[in-house]
């Protein structure tokens, strides 16, 4: 399973970006798709997810700005980040989890770097 993020980039503050996650397999073999990011020297955390079924949550500093959501004919899910703030910054990873009958799986994009700045 390979995960390729992208559409980062550089923009002043109150700018948007949409990101890309594409996977190597359908969309519908994976139980979660999630976004992550880690700011400059903090740890890495979650930002957004989307489920099998299209349910799909976002964490409170991000609710009113961005948003998730998947095409399933391009096994794509995006990040539309809207109103960017410099707290925005980060290197943003998109991440699947596959629960199987072993148990759950999961694997990570390659990040791609967001940089909000004036």
């Amino acid at each position: 399973v390979q995960l390729q993020a992208s559409g980062g980039g550089a923009v002043q503050p109150g700018g948007s970006l949409r990101l890309s996650c594409a996977a190597s397999v359908s969309l519908s073999t994976i139980n979660t798709v999630a976004w992550y990011r880690q700011p400059p020297g903090k740890m890495r955390e979650l930002v957004a997810t989307t489920s099998i079924g299209g349910r799909t949550n976002l964490v409170d500093s991000v609710k009113d700005r961005f948003t998730i959501s998947r095409d399933n004919a391009k096994n794509t899910v995006y990040l539309e980040m809207n109103n960017l703030k410099a707290a925005d910054t980060a290197v943003y990873y998109c991440n699947a989890i596959f629960i199987r009958p072993t148990g759950a799986e999961d694997y990570w994009g390659q990040g791609t770097q967001v940089t909000v700045s004036s």
